[in-house]
């Protein structure tokens, strides 16, 4: 079986709010879902299955109550950030099984508001977790995770400040057009290395928003989503994976994109040269010029040079990825930021992007997240889009 064709992304919302004092979690999610539900041109009543991760204020069943939704089919799949883009494929799976006929996939959440300062904190997740003996005494915050990986890929590939800092600088580009991001302005590459050390290498603007709000996006059946009155955004293929320790053999140059690239190119039946947009997960620069190596976009240690020069800016470089800005400038709802990267690929591929941004004749696109820690452990999802 394969969900080639299986099921189609009707509706796609972003919250505008990136500070939410005012909303409490599950007003966001609600908002968020309403929103998506809307722009599909359906109703709650044609929701039949309900996806959330760990973002869900309560889990999943507290949501659904407080969303009222009356459902057949749920799934809570939870490995990060990138829950939200390894569940549309399980949303197209699910159709293609007939557990149900039209999903919802929400995400939401107000670190900001709640003054959550993940990135350079210790943090523990999960208290029994076999591995909290052996990593929290020595407290690694999330930066210093994504900035060892960012080391040994300078070590081992002569990687620069300046060349990651060129990723930012495209984001910056981007960002400057979307009124909601909450960095709008332009930056350089001198801008990036001269600002405050993070965590070495790992400057302040290498570092990804911390930001309120959230987002939903809605997956049909083929036959109801050509009934809609949407531009049809096809789900050609997908891959999944986690990456972990391997019993002590790290190897911090690469990350799970390497299987699930493979898998959802070979499901999807195109090849990387195909692919028009990029929305890859950018919570540190160093994940996406990883992202980038893994996804066969250039080859192992060739990152640095091919992110230089404004090659992933739209209308400039051979690859855009991030229009809207990412989550380095725009947007990173309660720390989890795959739900944006789907919706700005499905703005890309309906022709709804910014002027300024939009890829001319894009009808291919390239969703990637990581969710957890590149030093640790972490989650990895691919997912290909077609507009039809």
């Amino acid at each position: 079986m394969t969900i080639r064709g299986a099921a189609y992304i009707v509706g796609a919302f972003e919250h505008p709010t990136r500070f939410a004092p005012d909303k409490s979690h599950a007003q966001l999610h609600a908002e968020v879902a309403a929103g998506a539900i809307a722009d599909a041109g359906l109703s709650k009543a044609d929701i039949d299955g309900y996806f959330c991760s760990g973002d869900a204020p309560g889990g999943l069943q507290s949501l659904l109550n407080y969303l009222n939704l009356e459902v057949r089919h749920v799934d809570s799949t939870d490995i990060g950030g990138v829950s939200p883009i390894v569940q549309v494929a399980h949303a197209a799976e699910a159709i293609a099984l007939g557990k149900c006929n039209v999903a919802l996939i929400s995400l939401a959440g107000r670190p900001k508001a709640d003054d959550v300062r993940t990135g350079t904190t210790p943090r523990i997740r999960h208290v029994a977790a076999p591995d909290v003996q052996w990593e929290y005494p020595y407290a690694i915050p999330t930066a210093v995770s994504y900035a060892l990986a960012a080391q040994r890929h300078m070590y081992e590939f002569g990687t620069t400040s300046e060349q990651l800092a060129w990723i930012k600088v495209a984001a910056s580009h981007h960002a400057q057009h979307n009124p909601n991001a909450v960095l709008r302005d332009v930056v350089t590459v001198e801008d990036v290395v001269s600002s405050p050390m993070v965590a070495d290498p790992l400057h302040r603007l290498d570092c990804c928003v911390i930001s309120d709000g959230g987002g939903a996006v809605i997956v049909a059946r083929p036959e109801i989503a050509r009934k809609l009155n949407r531009p049809l955004v096809r789900v050609l293929g997908a891959g999944e994976t986690t990456k972990h320790q391997a019993g002590g053999k790290i190897d911090l140059s690469y990350t799970g994109a390497v299987r699930t690239g493979p898998a959802a190119f070979a499901e999807a039946g195109v090849a990387v040269t195909d692919i028009k947009y990029v929305s890859l997960y950018d919570s540190f620069t160093i994940t996406v010029l990883l992202q980038l190596e893994d996804l066969g976009f250039c080859a192992k240690g060739r990152g640095g040079a091919f992110v230089a020069d404004g090659n992933l800016i739209s209308g400039v470089g051979r690859l855009p990825f991030n229009t809207d800005g990412g989550g380095l400038c725009n947007n990173h709802p309660a720390n989890r930021g795959g739900i944006t990267k789907i919706i700005e690929a499905v703005r890309q591929l309906r022709g709804e992007a910014h002027p300024a941004v939009q890829v001319a004749n894009c009808d291919l696109a390239l969703v990637h997240g990581t969710g957890g820690q590149l030093a640790t452990r972490h989650g990895s999802g691919t997912l290909i889009l077609e507009r039809e």
